[in-house]
């Protein structure tokens, strides 16, 4: 999907930055080097991580090398590469930073807000700044974005593989989505054959979760049109395509 379609609207809507959650691109939950540099190729600039970030083991011995990789900010154990970075896009400061939510998640975290108010005392400051905010929760995701409104440019939600439709500006000028939705497989559940999901959700089953050879595509996204001066968000709307039969 992305191979065939991403270019099309960066030229549609004259996207100048290209961020994508890759947690999931190598068979449906981690991130090898060679889909990591596919999708780099494919015309994503930045890609983000979440609770799935280290399901494959690869990635501990290429992330500290992967420039354009942002692995979750603030998880408690000890990890290569970085959590927050920044990038110049043609003279334009934009940082990106993944942050995993604490409710309902597995993982062992440090508080999300606190751990993004340490970047922003950051001497280093940028133009633009997007959290990629990889929660279970519409909750707590809308606590954490009307807590920083005003202070980063977007909070865009990830993890639940369904696109919401609450995408906003809010008050002071932080673009806000509960969650961007899921690039993958349209026909089944969370991108996978439906069979192997319901097999283990509702049957028990030990099933590992397939992806099809074939089959519609889904490509979830949002646009951002970001003023460069100030930073702040002043329009957000989605992308939902799925392929014709």
């Amino acid at each position: 999907m992305i191979k065939d379609y991403l270019n099309i609207y960066v030229e549609k809507y004259h996207i100048d930055f290209v961020i994508a959650n890759g947690e999931n691109a190598t068979h449906g939950k981690g991130l090898i080097q060679n889909h990591y540099n596919e999708l780099i190729n494919d015309g994503v600039d930045v890609i983000t991580l979440g609770n799935h970030y280290k399901s494959k083991n690869e990635i501990l011995r290429y992330l500290d090398f992967a420039d354009n990789l942002v692995r979750p900010y603030n998880i408690l154990e000890k990890c290569p590469g970085v959590g927050t970075a920044i990038y110049d896009v043609d003279g334009i400061s934009v940082r990106v930073t993944n942050i995993l939510g604490a409710a309902f998640m597995n993982e062992q975290v440090n508080a999300p807000y606190y751990s993004i108010l340490e970047i922003l005392s950051d001497e280093e400051k940028a133009n633009i700044h997007i959290i990629d905010f990889h929660a279970e929760a519409t909750g707590e995701k809308q606590s954490f974005a009307y807590a920083l409104d005003g202070k980063v440019t977007a909070v865009l939600g990830t993890h639940t593989h369904v696109q919401t439709r609450d995408y906003m500006v809010l008050p002071n000028g932080t673009g806000y989505i509960s969650d961007v939705g899921m690039t993958g497989y349209y026909e089944g559940v969370l991108g996978f054959t439906k069979e192997t999901v319901v097999a283990k959700n509702m049957y028990g089953e030990m099933k590992r979760f397939e992806v099809p050879d074939e089959g519609r595509g889904l490509l979830s996204a949002v646009v951002l049109h970001v003023d460069d001066i100030s930073g702040k968000c002043l329009e957000i709307f989605p992308i939902y395509f799925v392929e014709e039969k």
